[in-house]
């Protein structure tokens, strides 16, 4: 398994290739580079025995964050997300309450009073949105780290730095797969980080997250839909034939 865009042939040193295991079968195997990156903001973010955590965002890496985060003794775990679907799946995967973020009573059911801080001790923001990033910090509490996972490509986030991130010292963690934070470089090496997510799909088996299935050539149709509707999405995948036996 290479960690290649969606293509026919390649050419790979087998060095770059991840063997699939035995007992793993290719639609679980195809969540790894996801779950790699669920595993790293995990690493990031350590959370902590009791703690309250919230996650902003249920697309495919938020899902399985929240999985994971599931394993934990955590005293509350919660989710944010606008499309119902996906509010189901989070459910499924092991969240407490996944709420959606356009509620007008979503600061009250968090006990959080914007520019006041919150009660959440961890927050991960993983929407992919700039305004996720303000409701992190509507919601942590005083001391409470929040991971951001999301890329925001070219938006920008407009951010209320103003009232209490500073005096509730409020931390931002930058969050990126290709690498780890320095503290941990030494023990979790990328085998040992691939090892332990190939373990994770052991233990969540994500694939009933798959909602459509397109062959490559209907790729402009699998894309119009994501952007399109997302709401109807959670993981489109590709439906690879062998050359030559199509």
């Amino acid at each position: 398994m290479p960690f290649n865009p969606a293509q026919d042939l390649f050419c790979a040193s087998p060095t770059t290739l991840q063997p699939i295991p035995d007992d793993l079968d290719d639609e679980t195997a195809l969540f790894l580079p996801n779950m790699e990156t669920a595993v790293n903001l995990l690493l990031d973010g350590g959370p902590l025995i009791g703690e309250k955590v919230v996650v902003i965002g249920q697309g495919i890496v938020g899902l399985l964050t929240t999985a994971l985060l599931s394993r934990f003794p955590l005293a509350e775990l919660t989710a944010l997300e606008s499309h119902p679907l996906r509010r189901e799946a989070s459910l499924r995967l092991g969240a407490g309450l996944c709420l959606d973020p356009q509620d007008p009573t979503l600061f009250a059911q968090l006990g959080s009073v914007p520019g006041q801080g919150g009660h959440a001790d961890l927050v991960f923001e993983l929407s992919g949105n700039p305004a996720g990033l303000d409701t992190a910090l509507a919601v942590a509490r005083a001391s409470g780290r929040i991971v951001v996972g999301s890329w925001y490509g070219t938006k920008k986030a407009e951010l209320d730095l103003g009232s209490f991130f500073h005096r509730g010292r409020v931390t931002l963690i930058s969050s990126q797969v290709s690498s780890i934070a320095p503290a941990l470089s030494g023990r979790w090496q990328t085998e040992r980080r691939l090892d332990l997510a190939w373990e994770m799909l052991r233990q969540v088996r994500p694939q009933g997250c798959i909602t459509h299935r397109f062959a490559l050539a209907e790729a402009a149709l699998a894309y119009a839909l994501i952007d399109q509707s997302p709401e109807e999405t959670i993981q489109v995948i590709f439906d690879h034939q062998p050359v030559g036996k199509r």
